[in-house]
């Protein structure tokens, strides 16, 4: 049952009326899967592949699945609690494995099927998972790092198992032995369901913890930001990948709560013209689109006389949309973009809803019935509209995250008294409309991803020549995807730059942590600004960068 089932009333009517009611007892399997196990001839998951293949799978086929899924996993010994590691992209077997970890009470852990060695070996050994669920490919990559993973006990793998490494178990030949009923565990609403590793200013990545009432919090801003999800005819698609909060928490997880099909597209790049034929072959009325990926559809030429569309409402997030994308999407689609700001700690906090409000593009909106956002300055103190600080939620809230994996002193350092601290740093207008003007840390957006500098330079402290490096975020030349990775590196003595070691740089990121994280920009330089205590002044990186580009405009 939608949350908001009268569509006549304000949108700060709304945001008046709304309370949590958070019951003691929640559990994801049990709200996405088992309540719709009857449903044999709805549609959970429209699945394609890059090469044309397609299946679907009705929700009572992912019930069945995701008992067998449940049995396989506990008789490989998985327990409550225990982490369950998913390396796999939008495709059957990602959702039922989150599903079936939850029915065990144990918590699910996305991880991008972009990721290399390094970024791999370091979320495995940090979350300490037990079951890795992935494909041959990638097993074999992992099967080279056991040693240096005691923790991982086996490895499920879903595709072509003869090329799998010794001992993996196959995935779909396990289910087909294993009994298609299973209770799911109680869980409580405050137990952990989700591990999401986010991006940090400094160090290595952090594992956010999601409790199962996580989903629950999500689910006025998912309502709200497709202009009253669900309606009879609704199907969702995102390009956003399921390893991370936009595509699970904003997609995959909701539309199923809802008992909605979703397009799960498995491809390499995104190919804007593919993805429009996705949208009208499978009449996709509502979805998740970052501005990059909008700005990659806005290239394709006459598209309301190609395609016959039918969507009816669209949300964006990860990158501020703009007044451009906003008329242009309003002029081909016929909808306004519903921009939201959220983050895997805190999400879908602030957001539009042009069914009932005017969207004032540039804006991200309001903050979304259930959420407390306020703006801070630096000294604790609640800000009145007009004033610049940065943007802080009270954590008394379903959405918020339970804290970091095993880090007390960094979750205790997001908070001011009661309010998290986002690090968006903005302001609030008379109207109550919050405004994003930059971030008070370092984390880079880019392309939909947060992407932290710590783990880029240690991964580039690795390369022979270097002999210090500092990663900033700078402006995008082509202007696709908000900003780019830089890497502002001092090399040791005797080597000489050339565009050929700018190459190899880029391909030591791109190979041993993620494609999207690999400096698109390397900048040589002699020296780094440092304070006094020998960190990094990246403020003053970025403001020589942003001269740089001026000049050359």
């Amino acid at each position: 049952m939608p949350l908001f089932q009268d569509t006549s009333g304000s949108f700060d009517a709304l945001y008046a009326a709304f309370s949590w009611e958070v019951p003691e007892y929640f559990n994801m399997a049990a709200e996405v899967c088992d309540r719709h196990a009857h449903l044999s001839d709805s549609v959970a998951l429209y699945q394609e592949n890059e090469a044309g293949d397609k299946a679907s799978f009705s929700f009572a086929e992912v019930y069945r699945m995701a008992n067998q899924l449940a049995h396989v996993l506990q008789d490989l010994g998985v327990q409550r609690g225990d982490r369950v590691a998913i390396v796999l992209s939008q495709r059957i077997e990602t959702a039922l494995t989150h599903v079936a970890a939850h029915k065990l009470g144990a918590v699910s852990l996305p991880l991008s099927v972009l990721f290399g060695p390094d970024a791999l070996l370091y979320r495995l050994q940090d979350s300490g998972a037990r079951v890795l669920v992935t494909t041959a490919e990638i097993a074999a990559k992992v099967e080279l790092l056991r040693a240096q993973l005691p923790q991982l006990e086996q490895v499920l793998v879903c595709d072509n198992a003869a090329a799998a490494p010794d001992g993996a178990v196959d995935f779909w030949n396990a289910l087909k032995q294993a009994p298609t009923d299973f209770n799911t565990v109680q869980t409580r609403a405050e137990d952990a369901a989700l591990l999401i590793y986010t991006s940090g200013t400094t160090g290595p990545p952090k594992g956010a913890l999601i409790a199962h009432r996580g989903l629950l919090g999500n689910l006025p801003g998912f309502e709200l930001s497709l202009n009253f999800f669900p309606q009879p005819d609704d199907v969702f698609y995102t390009p956003a990948d399921w390893a991370w909060t936009g595509g699970l928490l904003d997609g995959l997880l909701p539309s199923w709560y809802y008992a909605k099909p979703i397009v799960g597209f498995e491809c390499g790049k995104f190919d804007p013209v593919r993805v429009l034929q996705l949208l009208q072959d499978y009449k996709v009325t509502t979805g998740f689109f970052p501005p990059t990926a909008l700005k990659m559809l806005r290239a394709v030429a006459d598209i309301p006389q190609r395609f016959d569309l039918h969507l009816r409402a669209m949300m964006s997030a990860g990158e501020t949309v703009g007044e451009e994308l906003y008329h242009w999407a309003r002029e081909t689609f016929g909808i306004e973009i519903n921009e939201m700001c959220g983050q895997t700690e805190h999400n879908y906090m602030i957001g539009n809803c042009s069914a009932i409000m005017p969207v004032r593009p540039g804006s991200m909106g309001k903050a979304y019935p259930g959420h407390r956002v306020e703006v801070m300055d630096e000294d604790g103190q609640l800000l009145a509209p007009g004033k610049h600080g940065e943007f802080v939620a009270h954590r008394d809230d379903a959405v918020h995250f339970l804290g970091y994996w095993q880090r007390p002193e960094a979750t205790a350092a997001k908070y001011s008294g009661d309010w998290f601290r986002t690090g968006d740093v903005g302001y609030r207008d008379e109207d109550g409309y919050l405004w994003f003007t930059g971030r008070a840390d370092d984390v880079i957006s880019s392309a939909g991803y947060r992407i932290g500098p710590g783990e880029i330079e240690d991964c580039l402290l690795r390369h022979p020549a270097v002999l210090q490096a500092a990663v900033i975020g700078v402006p995008d030349p082509e202007g696709l995807r908000g900003d780019i990775v830089q890497a502002c590196l001092v090399l040791r003595p005797g080597i000489t730059p050339s565009d050929k070691l700018r190459g190899d740089i880029q391909a030591l990121v791109k190979r041993n942590l993620a494609a999207y994280e690999y400096p698109r920009s390397i900048v040589f330089v002699d020296e780094l600004p440092m304070t006094t205590t020998g960190k990094i002044r990246r403020n003053v990186l970025r403001e020589t960068a942003a001269a740089a580009l001026k000049k050359e405009q």
